[in-house]
């Protein structure tokens, strides 16, 4: 759909994120507790900025993230990875995160697969691959399906059917959480760590 495509082909520039990346929205949950879930060396909290968040992501990088930051964000706190990918696509991590609340996650994944994804309480309801919406699971993989196909997200479709997976994605999260992934989010103040080791 053109009006999703539009409201965030910002994130299709390379200036912004890279081509690996988890965005997620954690309901009701303080940036410092989000961060708690997910897994970080505690000694390593600070107040970051974007900017320096990605650096210091791409200076600790392994496989994944190497610092995740978090902000609040109405009644979420948004949770980025720069060049990660955990809370959408690990399922360990998701059911942390998401014990006693709810998490909405999408991931971007040049070289491998994106990846969204809907937890409550360390159930996953809904996940699926943008580019194939049509093979989801979960305990209630249809639960979004009119959301989906209002964002462009065919839930009958294939691969071939879906012109702007990642956007579609993020307009599907907006529908979730209320609250829309924008270009102004990115100049919050969050709080950051490292992962910590396995």
């Amino acid at each position: 759909m053109t009006h999703v495509s539009e409201e965030f082909g910002w994130l299709r520039s390379s200036e912004h994120l890279g081509d690996v990346y988890c965005v997620s929205f954690v309901r009701a949950v303080s940036p410092a507790e989000a961060l708690r879930r997910f897994g970080v060396e505690e000694s390593t909290l600070e107040e970051v900025t974007f900017e320096e968040m990605e650096e210091r992501s791409e200076e600790n990088a392994d496989d994944a993230a190497g610092f995740v930051g978090a902000a609040e964000a109405g009644d979420w706190t948004l949770v980025v990875e720069p060049g990660g990918w955990r809370i959408a696509a690990d399922a360990e991590v998701t059911a942390r995160v998401s014990r006693a609340t709810e998490v909405v996650s999408v991931c971007r994944h040049d070289y491998a697969a994106d990846t969204f994804t809907y937890a409550v309480d360390g159930e996953t309801i809904v996940s699926f691959d943008p580019i194939a919406p049509n093979y989801r699971y979960g305990s209630d993989p249809d639960r979004f399906v009119d959301a989906m196909r209002e964002v462009g997200l065919d839930p009958d479709g294939t691969g071939a059917d879906v012109e702007h997976p990642v956007s579609g994605s993020f307009a599907l999260a907006g529908r979730i959480t209320g609250v829309p992934f924008t270009r102004d989010m990115l100049a919050l103040g969050f709080l950051g760590a490292e992962p910590a080791g396995d």
